[in-house]
């Protein structure tokens, strides 16, 4: 076996279980060290939603490295706010030792050339530091902790690479020597609109209780577990065949050692917690189709403020957007223009044809 992922069921001590599950995949003592400083990197995109690692898991981590001199959390502005204003989610486990980071203003940078474009990166990503990559457990095509480098990205306007981002990812995995452990985080179970990483508050009706981490010093094959274990195939999410395509990890289920609780076991037990969870949707207003989910992403851009004044959007920015939050856009341009003119109809928004075309916004 190449690659060794713990899966683990907890009850109240997170802990506890977490430091169970390291020992079932090695020993820590190159990481767990006096001389490297550790980076947690978690991914929240909108504070106000439920869609990120807990506190729980997160004091865990820290608990963890016990020996490391400094621990930053770390985070990216994005169009939802600044980065160290969403890191007070965790503010209760700031300390002296323990310090939140923000990836968007540090001056200390290194220049890269990613999906064709330069882009600088923090200093602290880079070794001696360990990296760590924690997020939620999700069926989500484009992953979760492989994903989360998305947010090492300083700028907000990160949108521009949905197009290819598997090549982003996957590049600055390897700039920044890779993940040096991975932590997913399986406290819920985030299934349909709700594994989305941009749902809002609703966020909660998509998701079950499953008090599960899934932990490993290859981040491919916890993403590849936890994909597995989402009712999802390895095989045609594009990130994870991007990594797998240039040797960054391994994404075959067969060569991949999962130890701890009985996976196929847990794999049965998501299952039917997936299906009842759909099973309840469908007797609710959970939208399913693209059309449902569009107009949940419409409205939930104009609760954020998306077309607020001085901002003017375009179709194309729009589509830019619903890429953004996870919605397939390929030939549905026209759909969102549709959307978009219900939307001004009903008095949502306000809308003027200028001369690249009609624009959108709210007073």
């Amino acid at each position: 076996m190449g690659s060794k992922v713990a899966v683990v069921e907890f009850e109240n001590d997170v802990h506890k279980s977490l430091e169970y599950a390291l020992r079932l995949i090695g020993k820590m003592d190159d990481l767990n060290t006096p001389r490297r400083p550790v980076v947690i990197k978690v991914g929240v995109f909108d504070p106000k939603a439920e869609n990120h690692t807990t506190v729980s898991v997160v004091d865990a981590i820290i608990k963890s490295f016990s020996k490391a001199p400094r621990i930053f959390l770390a985070e990216s502005d994005n169009y939802r706010g600044k980065a160290l204003d969403r890191l007070q989610l965790w503010k209760e486990l700031f300390s002296d030792r323990v310090e939140p980071f923000s990836l968007s203003d540090d001056t200390e940078t290194r220049k890269f050339k990613f999906a064709d474009e330069e882009l600088e990166l923090s200093h602290i990503l880079f070794k001696p530091n360990a990296l760590v990559s924690t997020h939620i457990l999700r069926g989500y095509e484009r992953g979760s902790i492989l994903k989360n480098l998305f947010g090492l990205v300083p700028d907000i306007r990160k949108a521009r690479f949905h197009k290819r981002l598997d090549t982003l990812l996957a590049d600055i995995y390897e700039a920044i020597g890779g993940i040096d452990l991975a932590v997913l985080d399986g406290t819920y179970f985030y299934d349909g609109f709700g594994a989305m990483p941009h749902i809002g508050e609703d966020g909660a009706k998509y998701r079950v209780k499953m008090n599960t981490l899934l932990i490993g010093r290859d981040a491919v094959a916890v993403e590849t577990v936890g994909a597995i274990l989402a009712g999802m195939k390895p095989e045609k999410m594009p990130v994870l065949k991007e990594f797998v395509k240039r040797g960054l990890g391994e994404g075959d289920l067969k060569n991949i050692e999962v130890v701890g609780a009985s996976f196929e076991s847990l794999r049965k037990r998501f299952a039917s917690a997936a299906k009842t969870q759909r099973n309840t949707r469908a007797k609710g207003d959970a939208p399913q189709t693209w059309g449902g989910q569009a107009n949940q992403v419409m409205k939930s851009l104009v609760i954020d403020g998306f077309f607020k004044l001085p901002n003017k959007r375009t179709v194309d920015g729009v589509t830019k957007a619903f890429e953004a939050r996870g919605i397939s856009t390929e030939d549905k341009e026209d759909n969102i223009a549709g959307i978009l003119a219900r939307r001004v109809k009903k008095g949502v928004l306000r809308s003027a044809k200028g001369p690249n075309g009609w624009v959108y916004w709210t007073d």
